[in-house]
This record gives C-alpha cells, structure tokens and sequence, in this order.
C-alpha cells in the first residue's frame, strides 16, 4: 500500500529521478523556461523552488547546498548573480506551469515550466491596453490631422532661413553698386 506518500516517482528508481530533476533544474536556471510533460514539470517545482529559496542568501554555505542538488559549476554561478537578484523580494511562487495540451505520439500531457520573473510575454501583454474593434476608426481620423499639421508648419519655417538669406544679401549689393557709380 502507498498511504501517505505523496510525490510522484516518475516511473524512476529514486538516484535516475534525482539525476533527471537535477538535470532539469539546470535547464530551467539557464534557459528560464523548459517544455516537459505536465507531471515532470509538477515534481520539478517541488524539486527547484527550495534551491531558489537558499539562492536568495549568497553565503558559502547555501552556494554549497545548492550545488550538492545541481551538480553544475556555471548553473550555481548563473543563479546566484542573475536569478537570485530577481527573485530577491518574491515571498515564494518562482515558477509558472502552463499546460500546454497533449503530445501528438502518445497523448501525453504538456506544459511548460518557466522561472515567473524572466517571462518576458507576460510582462508586455500586462502593459498593452485592450483594444476593441470598434474604436479603431475613430482613432484613425483622429490621427490623420495631427500627421498633417506638422507637414505644414515644415514648409513655413523652410521659407523663413530662406527670406532671411535674401535679405541679408540685398543690403550687401546696394553698398557695391553705389560704390560702383561714384568712381
């Protein structure tokens, strides 16, 4: 009987589950997102959120801790200069599962798991406004006499420097031919 255990065991022996979520959890670091079937992507939060948790403290002892989990010398650094500085304020929530449908060769179900601070969709469709359908004609002829009015205003300070330049140039003449008729 299996009461109370609770985590999934991923069809694994427990040194193969350790050494795939270990080698995902590097992917994750590096790549901010991985595409994973919806159960691995599961037990992969349960495996990585406490290594981002001990990231937030940059002491010898968490680098070493974490490393015992990672196993990768460039994904330890990546996360504590990069990741670690991110997540810094965030309580707990570092990653977002989003389920993806099914895979087309055994129907499995899909999703990717991403770090929440490094998706970089999310945070422009957040500043986007809505926009409906029928609003956008109006905008249109809104526009269209603000584009024109700095098109004709151009050509009026065009002729200005150009009206200048003849003034300028005819006082200059006026001296010369009076010069000219005295000798």
């Amino acid at each position: 009987m299996r009461h109370n255990k609770k985590f999934n065991h991923l069809g694994r022996k427990s040194a193969h589950r350790n050494a795939m979520l270990a080698n995902m959890a590097v992917s994750l670091i590096r790549h901010k997102r991985i595409t994973t079937t919806l159960a691995k992507a599961k037990a992969l939060r349960v495996y990585v959120e406490p290594i981002l948790t001990k990231a937030k403290e940059d002491t010898t002892h968490s680098r070493r801790i974490v490393f015992g989990y990672l196993q990768d010398k460039q994904a330890v650094t990546e996360l504590f200069k990069d990741v670690a500085v991110k997540i810094a304020d965030r309580p707990g929530g570092y990653t977002r599962i989003i389920k993806l449908g099914t895979r087309q060769g055994d129907a499995a179900s899909m999703a990717f798991i991403e770090l929440v601070d490094y998706d970089e969709n999310m945070m422009k469709t957040e500043k986007k406004a809505k926009r409906t359908r029928r609003g956008g004609a109006k905008k249109a002829v809104e526009a269209a006499p603000v584009a024109e009015a700095p098109a004709t205003e151009a050509p009026a300070e065009e002729a200005t420097p150009v009206e200048e330049v003849a003034k300028e140039e005819t006082p200059a003449e006026e001296p010369a031919k009076e010069e000219a008729t005295a000798e």
